[in-house]
């Protein structure tokens, strides 16, 4: 009992002080060995715990997804510097009119984000096009991060098949999926979400200004007049983003399976090839993206070099936060009171769908991490549900993509570091905000989970 409860006082520390600014790197190994000294009490080996668990698993999670948050990182920034991000949205809203300022950033955010652009960089290439359409057409500024939140994060990051968000390729290794997994699930939750998030949106937003309220007064906005001569044209902005997922497609549905292409070598690796096949294909997909992105804008990238450094070093910050996560939940996972916690998660129901949507969604809220809650639900629990899954003839696909959509629910509390730096980057706060902002990031997706379950219990995939 002892342990449970110092499991469960790591967990609220957690969350309390990272939502108070405090960086994960410090916190999950203070918090992890916490744990541990409290459930183990004179017979905890701290150092022993620290070295050969939590950076154990720490490595093995920077090993698995290292590739994919850098070239991700790298392709979101050469998107930014080229200009091409800002042209597609400006297209966008152009062809959308008047009238239809939430659908054209939604839509816009959507593409960006399908097209493996990294939600930070989708903010700040939508911002300024979103404050020169609220202005014009008198819609409140608070409504922006929830316009913004609609098609980057929700979900074009979770739900959509086919989508290079790392949060969709983290299930991959654990049931031998790619990223198409459960298309026609995937499809039917990314209408409810887009929907559900426009009519929110958009219906708030009239009532708003029907009572008068018009974009409001911001006297520190420092938004940078957008300059439109030097950008790509649609088409070939388009082009890098269409390339992520045709090849991905390709290489995942036609190279990447059983009978197209001989992996047997793989088991000298330790691996096999339902298990890597997918981060593969995501990972070809980027590199010839990336290069095509540098090939079409030599002109406008006056420093290719540069984007590409920056993009590389800011990586670095978000694959760390998650592998630190990811090795505070091996290290909570070893302790003998994880086992009342593992039971009382499991015995929620014997539907591992069910469980397994509980312990993601619930772990991301915790950890303020779509990425990092469904790493250490699936690290410590992946294997008991596919195991379950496979026992109840539930195919593995649906696992991955209730996984998937289960983590970008609770994820996005006030204390989610995507929430927080959004709003600071429009330069707005929780209490004018928020509202709107978790409607649609927290309230939507759960919801729309509740329907995916109901249906994947029903058969469909």
């Amino acid at each position: 009992m002892v342990g449970v409860i110092g499991i469960i006082i790591s967990l609220g520390l957690l969350m309390y002080l990272a939502y108070r600014g405090i960086t994960v790197l410090v916190l999950a190994p203070i918090l992890a060995l916490f744990a541990a000294l409290v459930g183990g009490g004179g017979d905890a080996h701290l150092m022993a715990t620290y070295t050969e668990i939590f950076m154990k698993a720490f490595a093995g999670y920077c090993k698995s997804y290292f590739p994919i948050f850098l070239l991700g990182a790298i392709f979101g920034k050469l998107m930014d510097d080229s200009g091409s991000a800002k042209a597609i949205a400006i297209t966008i809203s152009k062809k959308a009119g008047q009238g239809k300022e939430i659908l054209s950033i939604a839509i816009a955010g959507a593409i960006l984000t399908y097209g493996g652009v990294s939600l930070f960089v989708v903010t700040f290439a939508l911002l300024p096009i979103a404050v020169q359409l609220y202005k014009k057409a008198g819609i409140p500024k608070r409504f922006i991060p929830g316009n913004i939140g609609i098609g980057a994060f929700t979900f074009t990051m979770t739900a959509l098949p086919g989508t290079p968000q790392i949060q969709n390729a983290i299930p991959m290794p654990f049931f031998g999926t790619d990223a198409y997994a459960a298309p026609v699930l995937g499809l039917i939750a990314s209408v409810i979400m887009f929907g559900g998030g426009l009519l929110w949106l958009t219906t708030r937003s009239k009532k708003a200004m029907a009572k008068g309220e018009g974009y409001g007064n911001h006297p520190d906005e420092n938004i940078v007049q957008l300059d439109e001569s030097n950008l790509p044209s649609f088409g070939s902005a388009l082009i890098p983003i269409i390339l992520v997922l045709v090849i991905n497609f390709i290489l995942s549905k036609f190279v990447y399976v059983a009978g197209k292409y001989n992996g047997d070598y793989l088991k000298d690796y330790g691996t096999k090839l339902s298990s890597v096949g997918g981060t593969w294909s995501l990972v070809i997909a980027l590199v010839i993206a990336i290069v095509i992105t540098i090939i079409l804008n030599k002109k406008r990238l006056s420093d290719a070099k540069k984007s590409i450094n920056q993009g590389a070093i800011g990586s670095l910050l978000a694959v760390v936060n998650t592998s630190s996560e990811v090795g505070y939940g091996n290290v909570i996972q070893s302790l003998a009171g994880f086992i009342v916690i593992k039971d009382a998660i499991l015995g929620v129901s014997s539907n591992p769908l069910i469980s397994e949507a509980i312990s993601v969604n619930v772990l991301a809220g915790i950890t303020g991490s779509a990425s990092g809650g469904m790493s250490i639900a699936l690290g410590v629990l992946g294997k008991t549900y596919l195991d379950a899954a496979i026992q109840q003839g539930i195919d593995p696909q649906v696992l991955h993509r209730i996984a998937t959509i289960a983590c970008g629910g609770l994820d996005s509390l006030p204390h989610n570091g995507a929430v927080i730096t959004t709003l600071g980057i429009c330069g707005l706060t929780h209490k004018e905000s928020y509202a709107d902002l978790g409607c649609i990031t927290v309230v939507i997706p759960i919801c729309t989970l509740v329907i995916v379950l109901i249906l994947a219990t029903m058969g469909v995939v």
